[in-house]
């Protein structure tokens, strides 16, 4: 992924007639994808490109089979035209999550309409290489059964080093630090594969996915999972950092004298308000009872299960972790300013009590202007959010560059 995640063209890339043509063809796409059947003279209107110029740009989409004609529609000052389509149940892709213990792996389509979703087993460190050889077998036996995949998305916990291929730090599961996603898998299957850290995958969820935050331009997906991230566009773009490893807020210390983190920090926020954080306060409070035997997701939702049936210590815990919640939410106001924040994954299912104590530690701690004028939601996503991310960002790079995925001459 890079700087054009959004969909939105980078000013210092260098100017030829092939990027100016791969542009173009990602404008089209982008507009079909938002907007659905539309005329040429529609697009040319909107891209301020010129009639000729769309037919020719439509005429090549059309020939490589990634846009058809639909017939007659009702085009612009009510002039009858012939709709151009970006079919969103002509393509699909496949999504990959990896959280430390858990893999996920999912067939979505261009909108993120989930096809089948597939948990495999639980990982540990010296399950690794099985988990690796099942994720091969698995995603060859979809690619057999469905030709209409084309590409392959996989959101691996950060701080992902993207230009290495290796996640840096892999709390309570070291053994993926070893581990290179790009040696493995980028040139394994028939269609290509695109690697991104799992919070930035989330937010790409939120921007093409999600209703609410569609083309949101200041947008934060706050993943608290097995581990805590964060994925932020900015202005409509992606944040990313030199070696993409931005907006690691699970690595951001609020207590410098706090708990020992595996990066080598003290107090880190994934400490107090990971799914792996409470399910170790589970284990010493003794809430829930029999934690030992349960996995960090089976452990929150046993947990989240007692508070909403009443369990005064349960729900005094929940409130401790939305608080947690709510000192990263603080960090994120004040250092990307976004118009919207969306909380996902395991420890979101803690539902609204998670959030209101959340938001009480906003509306203690932050600026007032920027508190009113920013939203803080639970995600609304069918499916978790990192695993339908992984299949966002393979659908961001379909969207962005066409040429790589279908001959167009």
């Amino acid at each position: 992924m890079n700087a054009e995640s959004t969909g939105k063209t980078s000013q210092t890339t260098p100017t030829t007639q092939s990027t100016v043509s791969e542009t173009n063809r990602s404008r089209v796409l982008h507009y079909l994808y938002t907007h659905g059947i539309s005329s040429r003279a529609s697009i040319a209107h909107a891209l301020g490109l010129s009639a000729a110029a769309i037919t020719k740009i439509t005429a090549r989409l059309i020939d490589a089979g990634i846009i058809h004609e639909v017939g007659g529609i009702e085009g612009r000052k009510n002039r009858r035209s012939i709709g151009l389509e970006l079919d969103p149940e002509q393509f699909h892709f496949i999504g990959v999550k990896f959280a430390r213990s858990l893999v996920e792996i999912g067939v979505f389509g261009l909108k993120g309409a989930t096809s089948s979703l597939t948990d495999l087993p639980t990982v540990k460190n010296d399950t690794i290489p099985d988990t690796i050889h099942s994720i091969h077998e698995t995603i060859s036996t979809l690619l057999d059964s469905d030709p209409s995949i084309v590409a392959i998305g996989m959101a691996v916990p950060g701080p992902y080093l993207r230009h290495e291929g290796r996640t840096a730090v892999v709390s309570s599961m070291q053994g993926w630090r070893t581990f290179n996603f790009l040696d493995e898998f980028s040139d394994a299957f028939r269609v290509p594969v695109f690697v991104e850290q799992d919070a930035r995958a989330g937010v790409l969820a939120q921007y093409l996915f999600d209703p609410a935050s569609n083309n949101c331009d200041n947008l934060a997906y706050y993943l608290l999972g097995e581990g805590v991230g964060l994925g932020v566009i900015d202005d409509g773009r992606l944040v990313n950092g030199a070696q993409g490893a931005a907006a690691e807020i699970g690595h951001v210390s609020i207590d410098v004298n706090g708990l020992p983190c595996d990066c080598g920090n003290r107090g880190c926020l994934e400490r107090y308000c990971s799914a792996v954080a409470i399910h170790e306060r589970l284990a010493e409070t003794g809430i829930v009872p029999d934690t030992g035997s349960m996995t960090h997701k089976q452990a929150c939702h046993a947990l989240f299960e007692q508070a909403a049936q009443g369990n005064q210590a349960a729900q005094e815990l929940v409130h401790d972790i939305g608080r947690y919640v709510g000192y990263g939410c603080v960090t994120i106001f004040n250092t990307f300013n976004p118009e919207r924040i969306v909380l996902g994954d395991i420890v979101a299912e803690g539902g609204q009590p998670l959030l209101e104590a959340a938001r009480e530690v906003v509306d203690e701690r932050v600026i007032p202007e920027l508190n009113k004028a920013t939203t803080i939601c639970l995600s609304k996503l069918p499916a978790d959010a990192a695993v339908i991310g992984a299949a966002a960002v393979a659908v961001t790079q379909f969207l962005e560059h066409p040429s790589r995925f279908f001959a167009i001459t």
